[in-house]
């Protein structure tokens, strides 16, 4: 072997023990490290907080009484405190992980409602932009679309929209539009094919029968409020139908 090659082959150890030193101060750096606290970062929905960071605070305190100043960092159950948050029904992700400076930082979003579900012999529940049913939240209420009627009580016991997976988009489709969303207050469900919408200006319910063709519907709407509505009043009818194709009917 000439002096060349044994030469590179002394750096190449060299540079292996070297590295491997490094590797294993830093890990027995990483392990005399020790949890300092908890910094939580939960992104609002329209501003609101359902969950507050206290009830975040003392729902980890009851699961982790370990979880305390000085533990080592291999000790952290992070992956267990993502799974024990997403248990709350409001929090729709979390993602754990630990600081340079020792904190567990938290970042959370809360899931988002679009409609609220009212029942006379129960308690009231929030259907999320998924589709999820969840629990209404005692800090806070949000003014979304109010649901309620026969049908409502199947929804809730399957916790989704599931039965009716059409609801959803009709749901959406009021919500995202900046006049539906302030002229339709409340849906009426008393079955998948007959559906109720309850207006703010007007005092007709109008039939709109199944939640399908939703957009057609909404068309034949705006063609009678703006073309014989605005001429005879908002009251000249005492019923307004939109569930047969293609056909309003008013009497």
């Amino acid at each position: 072997m000439n002096k060349s090659k044994l030469k590179k082959i002394l750096v190449t150890l060299s540079l292996v023990v070297v590295a491997g030193g490094y590797i294993g101060f830093a890990e027995k750096q990483q392990q005399l490290k020790t949890f300092k606290g908890i910094e939580i970062h939960l992104t609002p929905v329209n501003g609101i907080y359902f969950v507050e960071k206290k009830e975040i605070q003392d729902i980890l305190g009851a699961a982790f009484p370990e979880l305390k100043s000085g533990l080592p960092f291999n000790e952290i159950p992070l992956q267990d405190i993502e799974k024990r948050l997403l248990g709350h029904p409001f929090i729709r992700s979390v993602e754990a992980f630990v600081t340079e400076e020792g904190m567990v930082q938290l970042q959370m979003e809360q899931h988002e409602p679009i409609a609220r579900i009212a029942r006379p012999d129960g308690p009231d529940a929030y259907i999320t932009k998924e589709g999820k049913i969840i629990g209404t939240s005692p800090t806070y209420t949000s003014r979304v679309l109010v649901l309620h009627g026969l049908y409502i009580g199947i929804l809730m016991d399957m916790g989704r929209l599931d039965a009716m997976p059409e609801l959803l988009p009709l749901i959406e489709f009021i919500t995202q539009n900046k006049f539906w969303n302030s002229q339709i207050t409340e849906l009426e469900i008393h079955s998948k094919n007959d559906i109720r919408l309850y207006q703010q200006v007007g005092k007709q319910v109008i039939e709109f029968g199944d939640a399908r063709n939703y957009e057609s519907k909404f068309k034949r709407i705006e063609v009678l409020y703006k073309e014989i509505l605005s001429r005879k009043g908002w009251n000249a009818y005492q019923h307004i139908s939109v569930k047969f194709a293609n056909q309003i009917v008013c009497e």
